[in-house]
């Protein structure tokens, strides 16, 4: 990427890169790592410890891994659940609509309550009782092997420009959280 750059703009590489660099993390929910400082060789890597690619159809279609980490986000900082409506309302302000393509993450509603049910990142059910139906969101199992509420608070701490601690409600939960897998861990 030095090579090509344009000999003028050459000092504002690091600027570029770190923008470029925040938008790979917040639209494909792919973190750059440096590997070697000494080759300016870097790694992509899925926040969150996601094993999830976010490739779901050909090797055409772009990682759809952000828009997962952002629903995980919504999901914890709504009190571990949260209704269909209340999803589709953040999703448009990005938008992303249901029942409308979207240029990067397809058809946003068989990506939520099909895909990622099946691949058991979510889980999509319909609260009890509820007449008419209403369904809601939660993670799914695969979520809580891969990740931590902790992982999901650093990260929004992150992109915030600030640390966990600043969501003191949600940190403690995630100390909660941290706290219960250890001790599961422990466990024989």
């Amino acid at each position: 990427m030095l090579g090509r750059i344009v000999e003028e703009y050459h000092n504002l590489f690091p600027v570029i890169f770190g923008e470029a660099s925040e938008c790979m993390q917040l639209v494909f929910g792919i973190n750059v790592i440096e590997v070697d400082p000494n080759d300016h060789s870097y790694a992509l890597i899925t926040n969150l410890d996601l094993t999830y690619d976010g490739i779901v159809d050909d090797e055409h279609s772009l990682p759809k891994t952000g828009i997962l980490i952002l629903i995980l986000c919504i999901i914890f900082m709504e009190g571990n659940r949260v209704s269909e409506e209340e999803i589709w309302e953040k999703l448009s302000f990005m938008g992303v609509h249901d029942g409308r393509e979207h240029c990067i993450y397809g058809e946003p509603r068989e990506l939520l309550t099909k895909i990622w049910v099946q691949e058991q990142y979510l889980e999509y059910r319909q609260v009890p009782n509820s007449s008419p139906p209403r369904y809601e969101f939660l993670w799914g199992p695969r979520v809580h092997i891969e990740t931590s509420k902790m992982k999901v608070l650093e990260f929004l701490a992150k992109i915030n420009d600030t640390e966990p601690r600043s969501f003191p409600l949600w940190y403690e939960e995630a100390l909660r959280d941290e706290e219960e897998r250890s001790q599961a861990r422990m466990l024989p």
